[in-house]
């Protein structure tokens, strides 16, 4: 996997992926909030942040947004795995949600409105994730180098042309 090295916008990625850890955070607090006493599983119309959730949902949201968070905030390519592994997880999460959600097996109370979210910040943290790789100098240039190599017998490689 050829992912950029001290990437010129990995700031920026990494900022919102901070963000949607905080999203997350901010939303598990609520409906932790907004669902106490209710089963842990309970399928009811209590909402945060406008969408749907149950005490396992909050609580599963306050960890994860805590995680998301907690790396955007170290960083050192911690945010790096966090973000990959948790994007993928995200999108996982929210094919799976829609195709048991008519089901009993829903029992985070997923709707479409969530799994559309599910899908936003899995996409936000997978490329948070390919571009928030940090290393030295010398590894950026050798990723590059490496990025834009040609092997032998590549019958479709670009070719550098000299200036003439």
């Amino acid at each position: 996997m050829h992912l950029p090295v001290n990437h010129r916008l990995r700031p920026q990625w990494r900022f919102l992926a901070g963000l949607s850890g905080a999203y997350l955070l901010t939303f598990g607090i609520v409906g932790a909030i907004r669902t106490a006493g209710e089963p842990f599983f309970a399928r009811t119309d209590i909402e945060a942040l406008g969408l749907k959730t149950n005490p396992a949902f909050a609580w599963l949201s306050v960890i994860v947004g805590a995680i998301v968070l907690g790396g955007a905030i170290v960083g050192r390519n911690i945010d790096h795995f966090i973000n990959i592994f948790g994007g993928a997880v995200f999108m996982l999460a929210g094919l799976i949600m829609l195709t048991v959600m008519q089901t009993p097996a829903n029992l985070l109370n997923f709707e479409i409105s969530t799994c559309v979210v599910s899908f936003i910040l899995g996409t936000i943290m997978l490329i948070a994730g390919m571009y928030g790789k940090t290393g030295t100098p010398a590894d950026s240039i050798a990723e590059e180098v490496l990025r834009h190599s040609t092997r032998p017998g590549d019958k479709f490689a670009v070719k550098p042309h000299a200036n003439k």
